[in-house]
């Protein structure tokens, strides 16, 4: 049940994600993306809270300062909104990467200097 949580949540939000960067790409007004952007917040705020469950090992893993990364540069977007569009295609990639690279890089904590082997039993995250 809980993989198939993080699976619908990961789907709604790379859509919600994509609405988000093709209005930018294409002008679209704000106020049409807005359900949107609170989709895009919605579900990545659920994703963060079943990725570190109650461990805050995942703050300082690959995968937790990756993730900070991208919230820092959305929190920027306001303050240089003529470079929205460069910022969300970074923030796609950074999202990509950080999905897609080995177990043993994301789980990298940057703290302790080593993998983190705490993963959960469910499958979230075990890829």
């Amino acid at each position: 049940m809980t993989r198939a949580l993080n699976i619908a949540l990961r789907t709604l939000h790379i859509g919600a994600m994509a609405i988000v960067v093709g209005g930018y790409a294409f002008d679209v007004a704000p106020g049409r993306l807005r359900l949107s952007v609170w989709l895009t917040v919605g579900t990545g705020l659920a994703l963060v809270a079943m990725e570190a469950g109650p461990r805050l090992t995942w703050l300082h893993e690959v995968r937790g300062v990756m993730t900070v990364a991208k919230v820092a540069l959305l929190g920027v977007m306001p303050l240089v909104s003529e470079h929205s569009l460069p910022i969300l295609l970074a923030v796609v990639a950074i999202g990509s990467v950080a999905s897609h690279m080995p177990r043993r890089f994301r789980h990298y904590s940057l703290l302790y200097r080593r993998v983190i082997h705490d993963y959960p039993s469910s499958g979230v995250g075990s890829r």
